[in-house]
């Protein structure tokens, strides 16, 4: 949980969905240049005076004077609820000041999270653009390197120079590629969650990137979206509260609780989203986007059952 104290948390009176993602069925279409499309070069005609004159009726005129057609541009959307992370922040902030022993006001916390400060599991699912992006590039690495074929993989990315070399160095020049540094929140919390993701390679058995399998290819990916969602309800509903337990073990099972909610919600969200290593790239990022949906869905249904325990 690296980004927890990282950010202020987001304010609630920012668009729910922010003009820069598409609606393209929760993929990422390609983003408008700044400055509007290029407007095509004004096109000349010998006139009657034999002097080259522009084509009529090309641009509107002012005045006799020509003026360029203005770019079309996303509506503004509307400003959000300004109060809506507040009852999931309050309910997250009971649980971590319980010392992580109020389960319910766990549920509650994530639960409200989903449903009213995300407005549903698929608009935060879109909210998880970027990281989307680099989990969807990730998989195309890894399921292009399964079966022997890792040295092909990374020539195929222009990182020949780590190959053979340990997985830890491997992932990180991945990491670089698919989630450089820079950028917003969302590009920190994308790269955030790689590196949560590295240091979990050994725990979960994973040490030879010249041997993947298929299974380490998921538990790699499982891992990767978790880190990714936890670090996106962190930024968003726990910021600070984090570090209220004085006691480091408390701390540190609130940390573990949190997680583990959230990758058994993307470990069922993966069982009902197979990523095959047959798929093209865009098959691909069409599923790894289901995933991201689907697991918003689980863990809302699953945070309300843990309210609903007696």
């Amino acid at each position: 949980m690296g980004t927890s104290n990282s950010y202020g948390g987001s304010g609630g009176g920012k668009p729910l969905i922010p003009t820069w993602l598409s609606d393209g069925g929760g993929s990422d279409g390609p983003q408008p240049s700044p400055a509007g499309p290029a407007q095509k070069p004004q096109q000349l005609t010998p006139g009657g005076d034999g002097v080259a004159n522009p084509l009529p009726a090309i641009l509107p005129s002012v005045n006799g004077v020509n003026v360029p057609t203005p770019p079309t541009r996303p509506p503004v959307p509307p400003a959000g609820d300004p109060r809506r992370y507040t009852s999931a922040r309050n309910n997250f902030t009971r649980f971590v000041s319980s010392g992580g022993r109020d389960r319910k006001g766990l549920g509650r916390a994530l639960s409200q999270y989903v449903s009213n400060s995300s407005g549903g599991s698929r608009n935060a699912a879109r909210r998880m653009a970027v990281s989307r992006r680099s989990t969807a590039q990730l998989a195309g690495i890894l399921n292009s390197a399964i079966g022997g074929n890792a040295p092909a993989a990374l020539r195929s990315i222009g990182l020949d120079r780590l190959v053979g070399r340990p997985i830890e160095e491997i992932f990180l020049g991945i990491m670089e590629i698919v989630c450089p540094a820079g950028g917003a929140i969302d590009e920190s919390i994308a790269r955030e969650a790689f590196v949560e993701t590295i240091v979990d390679l050994a725990e979960s058995g994973i040490t030879d990137f010249g041997a993947l399998t298929a299974a380490q290819v998921q538990t790699i990916l499982e891992l990767n979206v978790a880190h990714a969602i936890e670090a996106r309800i962190c930024n968003d509903i726990g910021s600070n509260s984090i570090t209220l337990p004085q006691d480091a073990r408390e701390a540190a099972d609130i940390q573990v609780q949190l997680f583990e909610f959230v990758e058994r919600s993307v470990s069922d969200a993966f069982v009902a989203n197979q990523v095959e290593t047959t798929m093209t790239q865009e098959q691909v990022t069409s599923t790894i986007d289901s995933v991201y949906e689907q697991a918003y869905s689980i863990l809302q249904s699953m945070a309300e059952s843990e309210v609903d325990k007696s």
